[in-house]
């Protein structure tokens, strides 16, 4: 006993500073226990410290409120977005037996319920254009109408039937699920056709997905919906979602059992998990917690049947794998998949450890597109080289849903019930206009596709011009707009072949009553009275024995409206006429003053056209137009005129000799002499005027020699000689006119020829005319133009005879 050392001397036997630790050391206990609590009460609940996802949308349908749950997730009311159907609360129910986290959730305890009549009720969410979504639909029945048979009703996405939602169970959570790439700026969300019951629905979901997340070829034509999801070795029968999962994709804990899901799992099947982080980066990124669990085959084999909803058909389906197990001794895991009936989808050996690659990895072989069956089953083996059985994570098995193009009507139907969107519960409907059942306005035809092909919008109060919409609206055979407050034109519904009913009454329409409404081939009726409509009725439209009434429009006429167009028109025609009868005086009146303030008309004296317009160049050839006058050669003049023996006259110019052609045409060539000045220049300006002048009092001018420097013209013979012969000639002419008659004449031929005398002084030339006779008496001027002073005046230069101004008869033709 003495041996023994009492506790009290032990304590009291001890240093002052280790018993002071001594004394505070449960205290130090105790605060770390705190701290621990602390950091577990944080871990317990994330949603408190994590904010909810950008875009998601969490709908509860028929809540009166909105609110946050459990998760972080807003819920909010459908009161907004939907104004058909009743608000139903199931919490005191009958059936309203649930799971333990049904109970916990607030979004289950109410739904909206919507009768069978027929028609199908939309909830319109809005989206991106061209971003991909999670869209989840759930239905909790609970008996909330007391009816002894479950509902039966279809779901619809748009127009195309998503699936068909079938009750078996009143406490039992209905769920679909479906991927879809938004098209537009809102999904439409559709109840129709239900067979049995109320169509009813609990909650609407919509989450935005990454980029890379399930991105298929075909997404622009069919949509993912999903037939199963599973989280496989799950530690309790609770699903995996937010937060755990980023996307709010719902992951069936695989320990839930139920007729034909899930059966028939191979002997030895175990479940393996790891507390350890799990790499998951890859395109369809399953959630790490669901990669922290697994089952394996420790017998060699992994096998599962179950019924996919929604198949036979085409789908996508994806397996994700992650070797978790820990092993001493280096293994390997080996295995193939094995599907009875479909040799062709088992795919090559997964090797867990090389293929992800290494412990703890993701590994996500899978199907694009895969034809797969209702009844799935499903079998993993190992390989005769693998020491270990197959493992499996989690598996995803999505089906094709092709989408349903609806009615070409139903952008323009959309874009005119949004602009009456604050007008009635009948412009916010929504969905497809036509399928699965139409507008409670509207009427459609299903041959050969879907079209509007009436609308009524009778007394809906509509204000505003007539919807530019209806103009698209090509297969439109009614249009009832009566009794509201529409204003404006009547639009031009001239491609709407098809309509035969048009009522437009009661409004306060403005404008004209066009005229295509004449030419519509199977119009029957048509109302426009009591509007402001002014102008005249078509004629044909009158003529075409339809039901019309037009009254009640003040200024709308009903005379011929074509006699008064034709009035305007004469009117019109009239009126030009005259413009033009003015016109045509003032011009003639013109004319006459402008000739009493002209020379005579016979003054042929007026100066030429310039010289720049009537040569070239030097060459007389060149510039004259040899259809108008001949260049004769030297030679054949000589042989017409013998040599120039036969001399019949001269004068200023030189001597003029008479020749006879070869075809018999007597000719006067006209010779200058050594002293007649004339220059080349003055030559070819003068051979080129007279080529271009005809006139019935001037000798024809028949062509030109311009040869060895000697300038000829060559004029036609005039037989009778000249009018001087004839007056003071020895012999007497046989033409026994009077002398007063031949002074007569000379004073005409005179006047048609010669040049004004004081004109011919101011521009310092002269040249007298010659008068000479034709066979037939006829008084002819041999001379025209005008001759250059004498070239021994040299005290003032010669002049061109471009320069001289010469003035031509109104009956003087002149050649190109």
């Amino acid at each position: 006993m003495a041996a023994e050392t009492p506790p009290t001397q032990h304590r009291s036997s001890c240093s002052s500073s280790s018993c002071y630790l001594h004394r505070r050391l449960p205290l130090l206990h105790l605060a770390l226990l705190h701290i621990i609590f602390f950091f577990f009460l944080c871990s317990s609940f994330p949603a408190v410290s994590r904010a909810q996802m950008p875009g998601f949308l969490s709908i509860d349908c028929g809540g009166g409120a909105n609110y946050t749950d459990a998760r972080g997730l807003r819920w909010t009311s459908d009161a907004a977005l939907i104004a058909t159907g009743t608000p139903i609360s199931t919490l005191n129910t009958s059936t309203s037996t649930s799971t333990q986290e049904q109970e916990q959730e607030t979004q289950y305890t109410t739904l909206r319920a919507f009768p069978s009549d027929g028609a199908k009720h939309c909830y319109a969410l809005p989206v991106a254009t061209r971003a991909r979504y999670l869209l989840r639909a759930t239905f909790l029945y609970a008996g909330f109408d007391g009816d002894d048979a479950f509902p039966e009703f279809d779901l619809y996405l748009g127009a195309t039937r998503w699936s068909p939602i079938v009750v078996y169970d009143g406490a039992r959570l209905v769920t679909r699920e479906a991927v879809v790439l938004a098209q537009s700026a809102s999904i439409s969300v559709c109840l129709s056709n239900a067979t049995t019951g109320r169509p009813f629905i609990s909650t609407l979901e919509l989450r935005p997905l990454n980029g890379s997340l399930y991105r298929t070829d075909a997404e622009a034509r069919a949509f993912l919906a999903l037939a199963a999801r599973i989280n496989f070795g799950a530690p309790s029968p609770d699903p995996v979602r937010y937060p755990d999962d980023p996307y709010d994709r719902i992951w069936e804990s695989d320990m839930v059992r139920r007729a034909n899901y899930l059966v028939d799992a191979a002997p030895g099947t175990v479940n393996v998990s790891t507390d350890k982080p799990v790499f998951v980066a890859t395109s369809e990124r399953p959630p790490e917690k669901v990669m922290q669990t697994a089952v394996v085959g420790t017998l060699g084999e992994l096998t599962y049947r179950l019924n996919l909803n929604g198949f036979p058909g085409d789908g996508w389906a994806f397996s994700y794998f992650a070797e978790i197990e820990e092993s001493v001794v280096p293994e390997t895991r080996k295995f193939k998949l094995f599907i009875p009936g479909l040799p062709d989808v088992s795919k090559a050996t997964v090797d867990v450890g090389e293929n992800a690659p290494g412990k703890l990895r993701l590994y996500q072989p899978g199907y694009y597109n895969v034809s797969l069956p209702f009844v799935l089953s499903f079998a993993f083996r190992k390989t005769n080289d693998s020491s270990r059985g197959p493992i499996l994570n989690a598996f995803e098995i999505y089906k094709y849903v092709a989408i349903e193009p609806g009615s070409p009507d139903a952008l323009a139907m959309a874009s005119l019930a949004s602009r009456y969107s604050s007008f009635g519960d009948w412009a916010n409907e929504g969905g497809d206009p036509c399928w699965p059942s139409p507008w409670s306005w509207v009427r459609c035809s299903s041959e050969p596709q879907l079209r509007v092909v009436s609308i009524n919008l009778s007394g809906k109060n509509l204000t505003g011009s007539i919807p530019p919409e209806l103009v698209a609206l090509s297969f439109l055979a009614e249009i009832r707009l009566d009794d509201n407050m529409l204003t404006g034109p009547i639009p031009d519904l001239a491609a709407s072949s098809n309509l035969s009913i048009i009522h437009f009454e009661n409004n306060q329409l403005t404008g004209s009553v066009p005229s295509y409404l004449s030419s519509l081939p199977k119009l029957t009726e048509l109302y426009l009275q009591n509007n402001k409509l002014s102008g005249y009725i078509p004629k044909a439209l009158k003529s075409r024995g339809i039901v019309f009434s037009y009254a009640g429009n003040m200024d709308l006429k009903a005379g011929n409206q074509e006699k008064h167009h034709l009035i305007i028109i004469i009117s019109a025609l009239l009126g030009v006429s005259l413009l033009l009868a003015v016109s045509l005086c003032c011009y003639v009146l013109t004319r006459k003053a402008n000739k009493k303030n002209s020379p005579p008309e016979d003054d042929l004296t007026k100066a030429p056209p310039p010289a720049h317009k009537l040569q070239k160049s030097d060459a007389p050839s060149c510039e004259i137009a040899t259809e108008t006058c001949h260049p004769f050669r030297l030679c054949d003049l000589e042989e017409a005129t013998k040599n120039f023996e036969n001399r019949i006259g001269s004068g200023g110019f030189g001597i003029v000799y008479y020749g006879k052609l070869p075809d018999g045409r007597e000719i006067a060539v006209k010779v200058p002499t050594n002293d007649s000045y004339q220059g080349k220049k003055q030559f070819t300006n003068e051979v080129s005027l007279l080529s271009r002048i005809h006139h019935r009092n001037l000798v024809a001018f028949l062509g030109y020699c311009h040869e060895d420097g000697r300038n000829i013209l060559v004029y036609e013979f005039m037989m009778n000689g000249t009018l001087k012969e004839h007056l003071h000639g020895v012999t007497s002419t046989s033409a026994g006119f009077s002398d007063l008659r031949l002074q007569r004449i000379q004073q005409k031929g005179s006047s048609t020829c010669t040049a004004d005398a004081r004109r011919r002084s101011s521009t310092g030339t002269s040249r007298r005319a010659t008068s000479c006779w034709t066979s037939r008496c006829g008084p002819r001027c041999r001379t025209l133009g005008c001759r250059s002073w004498s070239q021994r005046n040299h005290t003032r230069p010669p002049t061109s005879v471009a320069r001289l101004a010469t003035w031509i008869h109104s009956t003087t033709s002149l050649s190109s």
